[in-house]
């Protein structure tokens, strides 16, 4: 083929003489009819570049033939050497590995070895279903003979022009083309400067000044000798340095390569400090936040930052680990221990009246499927603003169930607006400048009323109780959110006393505020301190009717059926985490039924952990519930939900119940492991 090829190419270019002269010929004839005389001078001319041109075609066609094709067997052979000594090893395999042939550099690293024949056994993450692919091109990083090497595939069709194999090969070969390049070095490097890379903490007291006042006064000093030795020496023992900022805040400092001994052992300074004991009946708790992986020590520092934020929001005595890639939960198995001081609710209620000095509306929404405690801190929220001369919406889509008789109160009453409560379009139709957003009873952007209206306002507000989990509702100007709290009501209730010299709250607003503390509350069972008691006594002095209340709150009888089905159909789990399904067939709202059930499934003796679940809409609701032996919301957390230690949910878009209650119960098993749950 490559003669053939040669000798067209030769024919051509010798053939454009002979081509020029049958031009010639033809204006010979052509002068000839015109002037003769001129046409024979000029034919010998033609003659003697005729007999030239066919001499040179006949006579140096061979030569010249012979010459190209020297060449081109001179240039192959330098092509094969070049190959051959390229210092990059290099092979051809076919689709099943084997290696066809090598250059010298790859036959020093295979050397005489017998899995040096086939490229799949000299790389076993190589896979034939690799080389079998059309216009293969990869990159695999693998390991052979204590070296590691990054493996380029490529595949080379050995073919010629007419689609045809030379004879070395066969007709439908398949070949690839591989390079290998040694990384061992480069990898080494990575690693070691991986490793020098610098992880910036913070480590705070959660409960320095509560636990200081439980001791004598001249004990205090040892208490907090006691305190910073334990820290000390922890961080000391993975060979970081630790600087102490206040009296209860720390800052520290250490290699990556030491970091991994701190995630080893769960970082057991949470638990060790908790053994620190003078006389305090209070168990000293710590939150941990720790930033690495960034490009600067700045970004590191600002990821430490984020995270002890977010362990402090989600109620303390943890580890919040950040990356540049994702957040790590460690600990969280006290419960979260009550402020004794309002001074924050008194800051924020304060901050909250001056921001709206400069804006005319507010737009108040709470989650989807609103609750209780969401309709009360609304209400809440819709008295301080209207109290400060401001125009104030409630934003709600759907109404469930449970909020309907409050929300009726509003409706039928004359001291309220009707359009009080508006729809997530309207709200959109009125947001400008002077509006401000204030969310209620959440701080996750995926399960808020209204998506949309977060994107539309600027000035954006949330009050909220829940622990912070990795999704949280960015740029808002204002934030105020209380883990301890039982519930938003209780917080607003607390504001609420220190705007304009204190608010004169309606029935209506107390109603429902009152209900929400006793809804989330579990009738202040759950999630109760002192000052859940002064909000519900707040509240009842501006006249909450609690015989009303309780009238609003009755279960319906075929509520109360479902809820029973789940309690006597439970199945317990390991000796202690009770499951149980409800029907929704008849109900008018099953996820309320479904935290019910959870809670009743608690009364049990020897249960940690309820979990109900119930499939409503295509979508499965999860409904956790514990006392204080499982932080029910780190389970939510693994199926993308959240909520609080003791209480937590989820929802789950795809799957059955089945599968649900299965993937529940495989977290559960990997807490137990981790030792986050016994």
């Amino acid at each position: 083929m490559m003669k053939k090829k040669t000798q067209s190419v030769i024919d051509i270019y010798l053939a454009w003489p002979l081509a020029i002269i049958a031009i010639l010929l033809l204006g010979d004839i052509v002068l000839w009819l015109t002037e003769p005389r001129g046409a024979l001078i000029l034919l010998p001319f033609i003659l003697i570049v005729t007999a030239f041109a066919l001499m040179l075609y006949f006579t140096r066609q061979s030569k010249l033939q012979g010459a190209l094709q020297a060449y081109a067997i001179g240039a192959s052979e330098v092509h094969t050497t070049i190959f051959d000594e390229m210092p990059m090893p290099y092979c051809m395999v076919d689709e099943h590995g084997n290696v066809l042939w090598a250059n010298r550099s790859f036959r020093e690293i295979a050397g005489n070895r017998p899995d040096a024949r086939n490229i799949l056994q000299m790389f076993p993450n190589i896979h034939k279903e690799m080389l079998e692919e059309d216009d293969i091109i990869l990159e695999i990083h693998s390991d052979y003979q204590d070296r590691k090497y990054l493996v380029d595939l490529m595949r080379t069709p050995v073919t010629t022009e007419d689609g045809s194999a030379p004879s070395m090969y066969a007709p439908d070969l398949k070949t690839i083309a591989v390079y290998l390049r040694d990384e061992t070095e480069e990898t080494a490097l990575r690693t070691k400067l991986d490793q020098e890379h610098i992880v910036i903490g913070l480590v705070y007291i959660d409960n320095y000044d509560e636990v200081r006042e439980q001791i004598e006064e001249v004990r205090r000093s040892l208490l907090t000798a006691l305190i910073d030795r334990k820290i000390s020496h922890y961080i000391s023992s993975v060979n970081g340095l630790i600087y102490k900022l206040e009296k209860d805040k720390y800052v520290f400092i250490l290699k990556e390569q030491y970091f991994s001994r701190m995630l080893q052992d769960r970082f057991s300074i949470l638990e060790e400090v908790k053994n620190v004991n003078i006389g305090n009946e209070m168990a000293v708790t710590l939150s941990i936040g720790i930033g690495y992986g960034a490009d600067s020590y700045q970004k590191n520092y600002e990821y430490a930052h984020t995270s002890i934020d977010m362990a402090l929001g989600r109620g303390g005595d943890q580890a919040v680990v950040k990356s540049n890639e994702n957040l790590t939960y460690f600990g969280g198995k006290t419960q979260t221990q009550e402020k004794a001081t309002r001074v924050k609710a008194r800051v924020k209620a304060q901050a909250f009246q001056e921001l709206l000095e400069t804006r005319d509306r507010v737009l108040v929404m709470g989650h989807a499927n609103s609750d209780v405690d969401c309709l009360g801190a609304s209400a809440g929220v819709y008295r301080m603003v209207t109290e400060l001369g401001k125009r104030c919406y409630i934003v709600e889509n759907t109404v469930t169930a449970p909020i309907l008789p409050l929300k009726e109160r509003f409706l039928q009453s004359s001291d309220y607006p009707e359009d009080m409560f508006i729809t997530g379009t309207q709200a959109l139709q009125m947001v400008d400048n002077s509006t401000v957003l204030v969310v209620v009873d959440c701080n996750r952007p995926s399960i808020i009323d209204e998506p949309e209206l977060l994107r539309a306002c600027k000035t954006i507000v949330v009050f909220d109780h829940h622990r912070q989990s990795s999704e949280t509702i960015q740029g808002a100007v204002l934030s105020y959110c209380e883990p301890y709290a039982s519930s938003a009501c209780e917080m607003i209730a607390e504001m609420m006393q220190y705007i304009a010299d204190g608010i004169k709250v309606k029935g209506p607003e107390a109603d429902a505020m009152y209900g929400g503390i006793v809804i989330d509350s579990q009738e202040f069972t759950v999630q109760t301190g002192v000052r859940t008691f002064e909000a519900a006594a707040y509240l009842r002095r501006c006249g909450a009717d609690i015989t009303r209340i309780r009238k609003i709150f009755r279960e319906n009888f075929r509520d109360y059926q479902a809820k029973a089905a789940a309690i006597s159909s439970a199945e317990i789990y390991r000796d202690a985490y009770a499951f149980s399904t409800i029907d929704p067939k008849g109900l008018e709202s099953p996820t309320v039924v479904c935290a019910q059930a959870a809670n009743e499934l608690l009364n049990i003796r020897g249960i940690k952990a309820s979990i109900v679940l119930t499939l409503y809409n295509d979508i499965i609701y999860v409904s956790a519930r514990s006392i204080d032996e499982m932080n029910v919301q780190v389970l939510m957390e693994k199926l993308g939900g959240g909520g609080h230690r003791t209480i937590a949910g989820a929802q789950l878009r795809e799957g059955s119940l089945p599968e649900a209650i299965a993937t529940i119960k495989q977290a559960i098993d990997e807490m137990i492991k981790e030792g986050e749950a016994s």
